[in-house]
């Protein structure tokens, strides 16, 4: 069974960083894309980055470009978003993402609204205080 499960979110102040985990099991992470959306109720999902584990190339949205960095650790089966300067419009429901279609030149795949990944997690809530 195919599982993501994200951890790390939390209430910070604006200006602070927080580190968020998705711990990914039932399949090899050298074989997808791993990515990160995000998520305020009422308003239409946001991508934020992604990897290929293929090709080991980052995209990232341009609100959070030279901000957040993702990365992921294959021998834990693991992908993080490091986010810092946080900004309260960064407050959000993250959720982690899997894909195994875009696993080289995620960008164009996970930026498309209209596409849909292989597999997501529940999320976790991100709030920064201003």
């Amino acid at each position: 069974e195919v599982q993501l499960v994200e951890s790390g979110g939390g209430l910070v102040q604006a200006g602070g960083s927080l580190r968020l985990s998705c711990a990914a099991s039932g399949f090899t992470l050298e074989d997808y894309a791993l990515g990160w959306f995000r998520q305020v109720p009422g308003k239409e999902r946001e991508w934020v980055s992604c990897i290929g584990n293929s090709d080991g190339v980052a995209y990232y949205a341009d609100s959070v470009k030279g901000r957040f960095a993702i990365s992921s650790d294959n021998a834990k089966n693991t992908v993080y978003l490091q986010m810092d300067s946080l900004k309260p419009e960064d407050t959000a429901i993250y959720v982690c993402a899997a894909d195994r279609l875009s696993r080289t030149r995620c960008g164009p795949f996970y930026s498309n609204l209209r596409y849909s990944v292989d597999f997501k997690g529940q999320g976790t809530q991100v709030t920064v205080s201003a």
